[in-house]
């Protein structure tokens, strides 16, 4: 399976330097198959945890693109801009987006699959009914975060007891970066972020950029996925998302951070719509049940 990788200049005005998107394609993108444009999590996460979707190409020759959101991983890194709220906008991403479909050549056609954050980004991109857009694949995204504030305060409560007085002591201390908060997280994730023990590789990788440069994560979102404290606090997508005039599938997990009362609005608003829950998985179905993922996504990709 032949893959290569690339930088999209990216011109921001405010960065106040040059920027660029580096981006991994698998396949051939003017083979005459439609490509798929993979949007990761965090926001200010990074691409490795999707990697896996390329398996979309060997097995139904789909190419697919991957790329690193400007703030982290292999594209710009923007630290001066911590906690600037006025730069790190969903916009900016959206943006980014256009960007890199235009450089890419695809932008006239093109598949859109979001995971987490990038399923919300995936969705407002999608509002603005976009030319070339095809099909759009909204993977274990709140429809408002206001929606996954209360479902994170619900799944915290099936934590064993002295998990959530730790979480709940440093959270009212600020001492979220202290390490019994994070081995308390670790919980969490363990129960509703990935099921997979230990955890794959490639979440490891992701989780080491943030860890890296949570400039974006920590702008955006917070300390981590449900202690929200960001510029992201108040987003919602519902009012919008009658707009969305293409296809879509929707996913969750039946332990996901992403609990079905985050997702519904997406089921009830967007005109054409499928909904398939995974009931081995928590946030990442396609490390979890990584097969029947790839059976669901290429199915609903090649239905016309």
């Amino acid at each position: 399976m032949t893959s290569y990788t690339g930088e999209a200049p990216f011109s921001v005005s405010s960065a106040g330097k040059e920027c660029k998107t580096w981006y991994k394609v698998y396949g051939d993108l003017k083979g005459g198959v439609r490509p798929l444009v993979v949007l990761h999590g965090g926001p200010g996460s990074t691409h490795e945890y999707l990697e896996i979707v390329s398996q979309l190409t060997k097995s139904h020759s789909i190419p697919v693109v991957l790329y690193d959101q400007i703030g982290n991983g292999l594209s710009t890194h923007l630290q001066e801009k911590n906690g600037d709220v006025d730069f790190w906008t969903t916009q900016l991403f959206i943006d980014e987006l256009h960007n890199l479909l235009n450089h890419l050549g695809i932008h006239e056609d093109y598949n859109i699959l979001g995971q987490s954050w990038g399923g919300m980004l995936a969705s407002a991109f999608a509002t603005e009914r976009p030319k070339g857009l095809n099909k759009l694949v909204i993977a274990d995204s709140p429809a408002s975060m206001k929606l996954w504030m209360e479902v994170a305060a619900d799944l915290r409560l099936k934590l064993p007891q002295d998990v959530q007085d730790k979480l709940n002591k440093h959270e009212a201390d600020g001492t979220t970066t202290d390490q019994e908060y994070l081995d308390a997280t670790q919980v969490f994730y363990e129960n509703f972020l990935c099921r997979v023990k230990p955890f794959p590789q490639a979440l490891i990788d992701a989780f080491s950029w943030t860890e890296k440069d949570p400039t974006v994560y920590m702008t955006m979102n917070g300390p981590n996925e449900f202690h929200i404290t960001g510029s992201l606090k108040t987003w919602s997508i519902i009012d919008e998302l009658h707009k969305i005039n293409v296809s879509t599938l929707l996913i969750n997990g039946r332990y996901d951070e992403a609990q079905d009362k985050a997702v519904d609005p997406y089921f009830k608003n967007i005109p054409k719509v499928k909904w398939v829950q995974f009931a081995e998985s928590s946030h990442l179905p396609q490390l979890e049940e990584t097969e029947r993922f790839m059976e669901v996504v290429s199915n609903f990709l090649r239905d016309e």
